[in-house]
């Protein structure tokens, strides 16, 4: 399935950079500033990407001081896609390899970087592609799953009725409640 857009059409042109040699607190507070979720890291003869993600997980969960640079925190395996791309295939490559910034690369050089807010921005109707791969975490705690209906059909004898109760994480009407309960 092509989208009809290409990569060119959605990335950002110049993403926000910084120098490896710069900590994670003056990292986090440009891109507090910039309200970007990644930050390319830029050397001379080197390039990554620095996400809001790396900071929590590599560094701030495991006690690591702010003051520690970034270039030991930058994810430098990259994987890239070409601004001629179709955006459809863009987000196929990022949801198989579970990432949310994707460097634009033409030759040997980076010239932008798509994200998948960048993609849904011009194409909303791809999230489900995106959705298909998360995990739902936490689903217990999820307001969906605390919903108790007031009325519906009883899991038990298959009937409607305008009072229902949950019992033992089954919709009962009150009959079937009811002998539910003198069974217990």
């Amino acid at each position: 399935m092509k989208s009809g857009y290409k990569v060119a059409d959605a990335m950002t042109v110049n993403p926000v950079s910084i120098d490896p040699d710069t900590t994670l607190l003056e990292c986090a507070k440009l891109m507090s500033e910039k309200h970007v979720g990644a930050v390319v890291v830029k050397d001379w003869n080197s390039l990554g990407i620095l996400t809001e993600q790396d900071i929590v997980r590599k560094a701030v969960a495991n006690g690591i001081d702010v003051n520690e640079k970034v270039k030991n925190f930058t994810e430098k395996d990259l994987i890239t896609i070409s601004p001629h791309a179709d955006i459809y295939d863009a987000l196929i490559k990022m949801r198989d390899n579970n990432i949310r910034h994707l460097p634009v690369v033409e030759g040997n050089e980076m010239i932008g970087l798509l994200t998948i807010k960048d993609i849904l921005k011009i194409q909303p109707q791809l999230f489900d592609l995106i959705v298909e791969k998360f995990e739902l975490r936490e689903e217990s705690r999820k307001p969906i799953n605390r919903i108790i209906p007031t009325e519906g059909i009883c899991q038990e004898c298959g009937e409607y009725s305008e009072t229902v109760k949950e019992i033992n994480q089954t919709v009962l009407c009150e009959n079937c409640s009811k002998q539910e309960i003198t069974t217990i």
